[in-house]
């Protein structure tokens, strides 16, 4: 029987009426209009519709958009004037720096700059740290965050499963292998270099891949009944002159074999971006707390 498609846009539109909700919920005990702040740096294609997509969904829940559109040949030090610029604007409750920049910006540097209780990407060290030690105050990068949602909902209860991460950034892999260890999994981490990686493959019973590299997964090196997340999306050239997007995992192939599986596209990307807006929300919150406890010392 072929696996369950776990459809991402649906439960992300499900999250944005959940955090539009928040929204109203917010203004209505006295908070401010959540704001995001999205700065784009040159003229990156995929980027441009990428923040498009942010900005419009940003406005539908009911938050302002504040977006910042930089030339490529900026200087870093202008890019950081602006992020502690940001960091200081009370009417900003999130900040997202759109990457990759460009070769002259030292993108760590950004990310160090950028407040951590505004830091809605989770790319922050001291966020970083939080996650990784189990904290409550961190901001949680917003792909992994969401692809727990996508798991959790074919399974609520993850504990003692056993689950592989194929991927190691700081981005998805690392902080994806950490929720899953904080849910009660079984978790290792292995990437595409890794040897017999399809006899690990087939151990799993929650499976994550984020790798980039195109059909790494084979429906072989699944094991049957398994959940697998395809965060991988790549654009292809087809024979026919024409291009598609396609995962790291063969799709075709392991729809017959895994018991639930998201699709590319339409499976994981749908849900970050929900997942954004939903940090953003969370930001709000904590920095009226934060203003609030601060006010009445």
């Amino acid at each position: 029987m072929p696996a369950q498609i776990i459809d991402g846009m649906a439960l992300a539109a499900a999250l944005r009426q959940d955090v539009a909700d928040g929204v109203e919920a917010f203004l209505a005990q006295g908070g401010s209009r959540p704001g995001l702040a999205v700065v784009l740096v040159g003229d990156d294609p995929a980027s441009h519709v990428y923040v498009a997509s942010k900005v419009r969904q940003t406005e539908a829940v009911g938050m302002r958009s504040i977006r910042h559109d930089l030339p490529a040949g900026i200087d870093e030090g202008t890019l950081l004037a602006l992020v502690r610029k940001l960091n200081r604007d009370p009417a900003i409750h999130g900040i997202l720096v759109q990457f990759p920049l460009p070769a002259q910006i030292d993108s760590a540097k950004i990310v160090d700059a950028i407040a951590p209780e505004k830091d809605v990407d989770g790319f922050n060290p001291l966020n970083v740290g939080r996650v990784a030690s189990g904290a409550a105050n961190g901001l949680v990068p917003c792909t992994p965050l969401g692809v727990m949602r996508l798991i959790r909902s074919v399974r609520d209860d993850l504990a003692g499963l056993g689950a592989l991460v194929v991927g190691a950034s700081n981005v998805v892999g690392r902080p994806m292998a950490r929720l899953l260890l904080q849910a009660g999994c079984t978790v290792s981490i292995a990437h595409h270099l890794t040897t017999d990686l399809a006899r690990r493959t087939r151990e799993a019973d929650i499976l994550v891949v984020a790798t980039g590299v195109p059909g790494l997964i084979r429906g072989e090196a699944i094991k049957p009944g398994s959940i697998v997340i395809d965060v991988g999306i790549t654009r292809v050239a087809l024979s026919s002159g024409k291009t598609r997007l396609v995962g790291d995992v063969v799709f075709d192939e392991a729809v017959e074999v895994a018991g639930a599986i998201t699709p590319v596209p339409g499976g994981v990307g749908p849900m970050t971006i929900a997942q954004l807006l939903a940090n953003t929300l969370t930001a709000a919150r904590r920095l009226r707390t934060h203003v609030g406890s601060r006010s009445c010392a």
